[in-house]
């Protein structure tokens, strides 16, 4: 299936190249219905990868890239009578999401994220699934899961770890704060800042480019650099579901969705 469009998400090849392009309103909230799509493209990558060179992620709103897990569903699991029926709906919401985002960790295509906006906790971790970040100008990153007294879930520390060193870790979990695009080029995060608006075409060049090389050289450099941390991406999960039944959590997530604010996920 060359092209899709979904409810949460839709994909095309052109050229070589496949855009897959969020546009679920209002922030492209990863739940149940993004990571249907999700699985669906995961399921399409066999064939897709036979014919393209490149994949980029995008997003089609101006809000901003992704503004992470969907807590308005995470808050009603954290409502079920049984703790242990509310983890389990957890672990295995995370579990499915992990198969995913490794599946595109893992793609022997190189992977660009064309960021801008909030690109916080799940969309974050998204983008730390590819090869390269290029981000516009107003582009912000942020793990803000500490202040509902969480983890990232998705995989972010470990690959954040992979790829950067540890005080840089710290920072970003430990303080919940953001940093801008300029900072997450300092750091090493982001391979490109562009102008506002202009990260998906800088994505499209960049990926014209990576089509000059030989595909398995390509391929073979990929592997040999960026190792998946499976091990601890499981152990990941394993803390998310023990903190999960935890009070703090529940309240902070009740606090979320009673916020009135038009962006309740911003710092």
């Amino acid at each position: 299936m060359k092209e899709f469009t979904g409810q949460a998400l839709s994909w095309k090849v052109e050229q070589g190249v496949i855009e897959l392009a969020l546009h679920r309103e209002p922030c492209n909230e990863l739940g149940t219905l993004s990571l249907s799509d999700f699985e669906q493209f995961a399921a399409a990558l066999d064939q897709l990868e036979k014919d393209a060179h490149a994949l980029i992620i995008y997003s089609e709103l101006k809000s901003g890239f992704c503004a992470g897990a969907d807590l308005r569903e995470l808050y009603t699991r954290s409502q079920a009578i049984e703790k242990s029926e509310a983890v389990h709906g957890v672990r295995d919401f995370l579990e499915r999401i992990h198969r995913v985002l490794n599946r595109i960790d893992s793609s022997p295509l190189t992977t660009i994220a064309a960021v801008h906006g909030v690109t916080f906790g799940g969309g974050f971790e998204l983008a730390l699934v590819c090869d390269l970040i290029i981000a516009d100008k107003m582009a912000r990153f942020c793990f803000p899961e500490l202040r509902l007294g969480l983890i990232p879930g998705f995989g972010g520390i470990p690959r954040l770890k992979r790829d950067l060193g540890n005080a840089v870790v710290r920072d970003l979990l430990l303080t919940g704060r953001s940093f801008n695009a300029t900072k997450a080029q300092q750091i090493g995060l982001v391979s490109q800042v562009v102008a506002e608006g202009e990260a998906l075409r800088a994505a499209r060049a960049t990926a014209a480019q990576l089509g000059k090389f030989d595909r398995q050289t390509a391929i073979a450099a990929k592997k040999f650099i960026k190792p998946i941390p499976h091990e601890e991406l499981r152990e990941e999960i394993d803390l998310f579901c023990r903190l999960f039944v935890e009070p703090a959590v529940e309240a902070g997530l009740k606090k979320f969705v009673e916020n009135t604010d038009a962006q309740p996920y911003l710092p």
